[in-house]
């Protein structure tokens, strides 16, 4: 999976931590998710703890998108086979498959590709009926990938407001909430339109906490945000946005704009969201590896978030106090941590937020033995780079200086690759957002 692996080992701790990241990715294969959570006996069907009757229906229809959505869909069609009638399904990476299409989008910045794409599924929603089973798959990537602008909305105006957004350091809920009230499929937009079908969402989250109005920006869940909270989010973050969509929020505020669906519209009388993976997903899987390796393995938290640089130096810190004093867990051991950080963009250069948490790390880890550090995001693409993340330990930084200079330009894409740092691992097929590990192995073994 990772690229070029030989180069980025070297050491025990950085084997372990590159071991520990496939394998978390691995874990959150969405075939393997759609395995253990969707089985069909007969004409029964059943997801989770729900089942259906497919002899209820006259048709089975496949919708959705999102980084894992090739995956998805090549999964759920070796669950359902001819049983499925037609499909549309949008990603960045295809998979083959035979009933459902599998259609281009692009991530994290929209597309005119992913316009059209998108356009041809939510047109097979507009012909499903109250005797349609529609199977949503839904993944982390979904707004982007399956852009829709709303009427008077160009797809520049979106790409304009989402890279401004990006760079201002938003969360994810807030960038969301913002592209849900400028888009015709979002925010409980496709629930909408397949109303009255009956509505089955298997969902790979990238998003803490689960929140379904905030994975992929809520195409089937009810949206609590407004449209005076979007503004008042760009308002918040200084961002002057196209005038369309100033335009569009300004009407929507003035009640001239039907507002998203909320938990009590009747869009969502017949709508079942399962979620069937998600950060803990791979977070288990790395505590499962690290222990039967002999480490002692600690899930710090599914819901790290802030500015990156600054959550590695807690993460750092947590390390330290492991290696120095056995708390809160005895060395040799392995802390893994999901979420999604941030970057506040102030340079002009290369990376993402794992590849700046990879590096704040190894700044204060210069000098440090027995202690590395590897972070990605889980779906193969960290910020706009081609690069998953980095893995990092005492070695990776050897004038403090320098890089807390590429730190501040937003450009440590170059300062790793120079030093053999980057993870590269393409398009994973999954997204479950952000995963980080950490390996301290005891004092004796670098004595």
């Amino acid at each position: 999976m990772i690229h070029e692996r030989e180069a980025l080992g070297g050491s025990p701790a950085r084997e372990l931590a590159l071991d520990c990241i496939e394998a978390g990715i691995e874990a959150a294969d969405p075939e393997r998710a759609i395995a253990e959570s969707v089985s069909l006996d007969g004409d029964r069907l059943t997801v989770g703890e729900r089942s259906y009757d497919l002899g209820a229906y006259e048709e089975v229809v496949v919708l959705g998108g999102g980084n894992a959505g090739g995956r998805m869909a090549s999964a759920i069609e070796g669950v359902l086979g001819d049983r499925i009638d037609r499909g549309v399904v949008v990603t960045d990476a295809p998979e083959e498959t035979e009933k459902i299409e599998v259609l281009p989008g692009d991530h994290p910045v929209p597309s005119e590709r992913g316009v059209d794409s998108t356009r041809r599924m939510l047109d097979l929603a507009n012909e499903t009926r109250e005797e349609t089973l529609a199977i949503v798959l839904i993944s982390g990537g979904g707004s982007a990938l399956m852009p829709a602008p709303a009427e008077g909305i160009s797809l520049s105006d979106l790409q304009e407001v989402t890279e401004a957004l990006l760079a201002s350091g938003a969360e994810i809920d807030e960038i969301n909430a913002v592209r849900k009230h400028c888009s015709a499929f979002k925010g409980g937009g496709l629930a909408r339109r397949a109303a009255p079908s009956t509505v089955v969402s298997l969902i790979v989250s990238d998003v803490i906490g689960n929140d379904l109005s905030t994975i992929a920006s809520g195409p089937t869940a009810p949206d609590a945000r407004t449209f005076e909270e979007a503004r008042e989010i760009l308002s918040r973050y200084g961002i002057d946005p196209p005038e369309a969509i100033a335009e569009r929020l300004e009407r929507g505020v003035n009640g001239e704009i039907e507002e998203t669906p909320d938990a009590g519209d009747p869009v969502f009388d017949r709508v079942d969201n399962h979620v069937i993976a998600d950060g803990f997903t791979a977070l288990e899987a790395v505590r499962d590896l690290a222990d039967e390796r002999g480490y002692e393995p600690l899930i710090l938290s599914t819901s790290v978030r802030g500015e990156a640089r600054e959550a590695a130096k807690t993460h750092v810190a947590v390390a330290e106090e492991v290696r120095r004093t056995g708390h809160p867990i005895e060395p040799p051991a392995v802390i893994c941590s999901g979420g999604e950080t941030t970057v506040t963009i102030r340079g002009d250069g290369t990376g993402g937020p794992n590849q700046e948490f990879a590096l704040s790390a190894a700044i204060e880890l210069r000098g440090s033995e027995g202690i590395a550090l590897a972070s990605v995001d889980t779906d193969g693409i960290d910020g706009a780079s081609d690069a998953a993340g980095a893995v990092v330990d005492g070695e990776s930084v050897s004038d403090r200086e320098t890089a807390r200079a590429a730190l501040a330009e937003n450009d440590v894409y170059p300062y790793l690759e120079e030093r053999d740092s980057l993870i590269e691992t393409g398009a994973t097929g999954t997204n479950v957002n952000d995963l980080r590990v950490l390996v301290i192995t005891s004092p004796e073994a670098n004595r």
